[in-house]
């Protein structure tokens, strides 16, 4: 079929998860085929696009980045609003960021316009940076991590490597394709409605390592 002649559909992605784990390094990788090893830590949101082509489908994500940092963790129901799919990631080897994903998983669903779509909601887990140190200084088991999402209706489970580029196309598919099950009618913003609070600083400086 004629690229032209078929569906085309604009998909919202949030993309959660505290400050380090790796959130811009797997967008970047998957939407630019490219690793940088370090990042300037997002401040705010900003977003990247990537189409692609399912089934009949033009599909155009409109990936949303967020700050880790507490003080930027609840950017307000417009930003939610109009998501079809919420991307959770959390860091293989610090603990920390797996134990907090609760808290980003809650922190989505309240800011939801609808509560009764909470439970149908769709999320997908991440879990990043097993290539480091062989795995060998993971502190979480795929097992733990696999429970965990269990326990929330069974949410896909990826373990990735932005820096190797290890399962990340794969990842965003399923997020692809996840988010055509909830399509609907949503609000999408342009860049410049963050433009107050897209100010950077160096995450090499702030954390002292690499966001890959």
């Amino acid at each position: 079929m004629d690229v032209s002649m078929k569906r085309r559909t604009l998909l919202k992605v949030i993309v959660l998860g505290d400050s380090g784990v790796g959130k811009t390094s797997l967008m970047n990788q998957y939407v630019y085929e490219k690793f940088i090893r370090h990042y300037k830590a997002t401040i705010g949101a900003d977003f990247v696009t990537k189409e692609l082509h399912i089934d009949d489908k033009v599909v155009t994500l409109q990936i949303w980045d967020t700050a880790g940092q507490e003080r930027f963790q609840s950017l307000g129901a417009a930003f939610y609003r109009g998501a079809d799919c919420c991307v959770l990631v959390y860091d293989v080897n610090v603990l920390r960021s797996f134990e907090t994903l609760q808290n980003w998983h809650e922190e989505f669903l309240k800011q939801q316009v609808d509560p009764a779509d909470t439970e149908a909601f769709p999320f997908i887990l991440i879990g990043n940076k097993i290539d480091i140190d062989g795995g060998n200084s993971r502190a979480v088991s795929k097992k733990r991590a696999q429970e965990w999402c269990a326990a929330k209706g069974n949410i896909p489970y990826f373990e990735t490597s932005a820096k190797e580029d290890y399962n990340v196309d794969e990842a965003f598919l399923c997020v692809a394709k996840t988010g055509l099950t909830h399509e609907h009618e949503q609000d999408i913003f342009p860049c410049s409605y963050f433009k107050g609070i897209s100010e950077t600083v160096s995450e090499a400086e702030q954390r002292g390592g690499c966001a890959c």
